[in-house]
């Protein structure tokens, strides 16, 4: 299948047709999480949107290898009054091994993808089991002279190294706006300029989590873990590396400068970058009351939520924004995504019923077309959900009779609806997959509603079969009369 796809490059700042550097197979690093906490809603953004890439890309008949990594190396994050790492500190405060704490977080993380839908990606290395390679590519750095050794830790000479390159190419800066920006902290007098980065720190007596090199009984910088296992599992060079945005400035910036200081070339063609969150139009965080983990939402249990909100759902909304824009969080947005889900998955359903025609009033391949240049176009799913709610439409007239199609397009009308929907989406029935595990007892209850509406029907008992409509209605069901019978959605 030929493909047409086009891809925002944050490195040139213009869409660009995808073009991979070995035909029919990609390489795709994405920067994973950091595990010293429960996953949030933040985690939902990136985690869909390159789920979505790698369905699509699979899709086309891509090859790819799909490698998500896993920080549990916790030095990156630093509590601001202690400067001790998340995972050491909380590893001390229960009397546990760094290693039980981040354990604990990455399966709590893996459920939560999982009930999203977001597949496993190909490789899901973790940076505590890739210190070799970091401190060898550390090494090729010093080698390439754009690194020092300072006190038994490593900095990367971003003066020198935006001599001989540019650093700043990805987000945009100069070094002259970085160095007005930065200022002088406490403990970085081992630094010949402030906006040096480590590439190996040297640990302190009491830090745990730590390990020989050649320059200290230390720990790798953030950055390094990267562009170590981007390269140790994609090559020196591959096709896309991705992340949220906030990740752009500074660590995908010090990735871009390290990977060419040690490689003398790029390393990623393609650089994409999924927006934020926001809730109520501000940035999440614990110090504004609205940070929300992914349990909070399918339980209804944090106090901004004015219900639970399924794991369907939650990706509905995800997908309903183009992955460049901003998504805000709010009650009303969730509840419009659960309506839509909803109205989506009774059309699939719908369709299932449809009887073909000798003759066809409809092109099912104007569907097809649709989904396939949104797709192309750069990952817009907003207007792949537009198409095939226009369908839904379209479905329902089939439904009704008031269209028809022939056996042949019916299937293909299926096939499209079901790749697009469950293949490259990601969706799922969630009543259907509830009712089979016994979690949903909405379904069973309407359907022996409308089962016993349908013989007052026929009874000709229109007050009994007015009361059930009506009674529905009031509990926010909305039933729709067809011609082989009743079907029901969620206003």
């Amino acid at each position: 299948m030929e493909s047409k796809l086009q891809l925002y490059n944050t490195l040139t700042r213009r869409k660009e047709a995808f073009e991979p550097l070995v035909p029919g197979r990609v390489g795709m690093y994405v920067c994973g999480p950091t595990v010293y906490g429960d996953p949030h809603l933040g985690h939902a953004r990136p985690a869909v949107t390159f789920d979505l890439m790698f369905r699509y890309l699979k899709s086309l008949g891509y090859k790819v290898r799909y490698v998500r990594n896993i920080t549990d190396v916790g030095h990156l994050e630093h509590d601001a009054d202690e400067g001790e790492d998340k995972i050491a500190k909380k590893a001390r405060l229960e009397q546990l091994e760094p290693m039980e704490v981040a354990h604990y977080y990455t399966e709590r993380y893996h459920r939560a993808m999982e009930a999203l839908g977001v597949g496993s990606p190909s490789i899901e290395p973790h940076a505590s089991g890739h210190i070799i390679e970091q401190i060898a590519f550390v090494q090729r750095i010093l080698d390439a002279g754009f690194a020092y050794v300072s006190n038994g830790s490593v900095y990367f000479d971003v003066e020198k190294y935006n001599a001989a390159h540019r650093y700043g190419r990805l987000s945009g800066r100069n070094l002259d706006d970085i160095v007005a920006n930065t200022r002088e902290l406490d403990g970085q007098s081992d630094k010949r300029h402030s906006y040096d980065f480590a590439l190996w720190k040297k640990a302190s007596p009491e830090h745990i989590m730590r390990w020989p090199s050649p320059w200290s009984d230390g720990f790798p910088g953030w950055h390094m873990e990267c562009s170590a296992m981007s390269t140790r599992y994609l090559g020196e060079r591959f096709d896309i590396h991705g992340g949220g945005m906030d990740l752009m400035f500074p660590h995908h910036e010090c990735e871009i400068a390290q990977s060419t200081a040690a490689l003398g070339h790029d390393s990623a063609r393609y650089w994409v970058h999924n927006n934020m969150i926001t809730i109520n139009g501000q940035k999440m965080g614990k110090s504004l009351g609205n940070f929300i983990t992914l349990e909070e939402l399918f339980t209804g249990s944090h106090a901004l939520l004015a219900q639970a909100y399924s794991p369907m759902t939650i990706r509905f909304f995800v997908l309903q924004a183009h992955y460049r824009s901003t998504l805000d969080f709010s009650n009303e947005a969730l509840q419009a995504a659960e309506k839509g889900l909803d109205r989506l998955m009774k059309g699939v359903e719908t369709l299932a019923k449809i009887k073909p025609a000798a003759a066809s009033t409809v092109d099912p391949a104007d569907l097809e077309r649709r989904c396939r240049a949104a797709m192309d176009d750069d990952l817009n799913s907003p207007m792949v959900i537009s198409a095939l709610f226009d369908w839904v439409r379209t479905i329902n007239q089939l439904a009704d009779g008031a269209q028809t199609i022939t056996a042949e397009d019916l299937a293909a009308l299926r096939a499209t609806v079901d790749r697009y929907v469950f293949d490259i989406l990601g969706l799922r029935d969630e009543k259907a997959a509830g009712s089979a595990a016994g979690r949903d007892y909405v379904t069973p209850l309407v359907e022996m509603l409308l089962a016993e509406r349908l013989k007052a029907r026929a009874a000709k008992d229109w007050a009994a079969s007015d009361r059930i409509r009506d009674g529905l209605a009031a509990a926010g069901i909305r039933v729709k009369d067809r011609k082989e019978g009743s079907d029901w959605e969620l206003e």
